[in-house]
């Protein structure tokens, strides 16, 4: 496993931990190339505090967390605004449904305890695991991170469910000339595999060469030779839905693992995804 990176270039769009996941490259033999497609996260403090607010005066039926970070920011906001027990008392008495491990392990630190999880870390987790529920009438805030959640809120809605957003953070594009660097390096072939951790990085990235004109390029370098891969099913899901006709994805969700799923790549051992397949089709090892 060590050295089944060797002479792969490995194009990394995060900027979190984006140092520790290049060292890990290069311990596996293969060279780590810095190509944020993401900038800076910011705190939306006015639309938060905002949302602290409704949520308080008008609790909702049903409470949906989708990140632990955001989860995190809602209560330390929450708690500068000396509201925190009340919104406690209002989860407490409603219905919460929770997408992924990180977001679940944040409420119980807080003693609450949702009646809906994914079952696979996906959106198409939590909506299957909503559907056994009447929402019809029902009112539902949906806490979100940095990026909206259209098919989520259009399935909601389609529930007859009546549906509020909040998004503590939002992301914001890198520089258009760091966007660019990494599209050419792709175009060109300069990459062997562009990694993914976040749907705003695909999203940013893919804005970015309609803008130039030149998608549909950048979608058949994605068929091949470059390869795109994703750190979990939910960034998977968005490469998929942005028109990537092949991604590969670890089973568990972590960077590390999405490293060792492109080394056993390399190595033969699994296939990537095919888009118009992806929810039929399992990798093989």
């Amino acid at each position: 496993m060590a050295r089944r990176l060797e002479g792969k270039r490995v194009a990394l769009t995060g900027p979190r931990r984006a140092e520790e996941l290049g060292k890990l490259v290069e311990n596996m033999g293969g060279t780590p190339l810095y190509r944020p497609a993401q900038g800076t996260v910011l705190l939306d403090d006015v639309a938060l505090r905002n949302g602290i607010v409704d949520w308080v005066e008008h609790p909702p039926d049903w409470s949906i967390f989708t990140t632990g970070m955001g989860l995190d920011a809602l209560f330390e906001m929450a708690g500068d605004m000396n509201v925190a027990e009340r919104l406690q008392e209002h989860l407490r008495a409603g219905k919460i449904a929770a997408r992924g491990y990180k977001t679940v392990n944040a409420l119980k630190k807080r003693e609450l305890t949702p009646i809906v999880r994914d079952d696979d870390g996906s959106t198409e987790g939590l909506i299957r695991g909503l559907s056994e529920h009447e929402l019809r009438g029902a009112s539902v805030l949906l806490q979100l991170h940095g990026d909206p959640a259209p098919r989520l809120v259009a399935w909601l809605e389609g529930q007859g469910a009546q549906c509020r957003q909040l998004l503590p953070y939002r992301h914001i594009a890198p520089p258009a000339e760091e966007l660019e660097q990494l599209l050419s390096d792709i175009l060109a072939g300069e990459v062997d595999a562009v990694t993914f951790t976040s749907g705003p990085q695909v999203r940013f990235l893919m804005e970015h060469a309609e803008r130039q004109g030149r998608l549909a390029d950048l979608m058949k370098a994605l068929e091949g030779p470059v390869l795109a891969v994703a750190v979990g099913k939910v960034t998977a899901a968005g490469l998929y839905e942005a028109g990537v006709p092949r991604v590969l994805a670890p089973k568990e969700e972590r960077m590390g693992s999405m490293m060792v799923e492109l080394a056993r790549y390399y190595a033969g051992e699994v296939k990537p995804l095919y888009g118009a397949h992806h929810g039929d089709e399992e990798q093989q090892a």
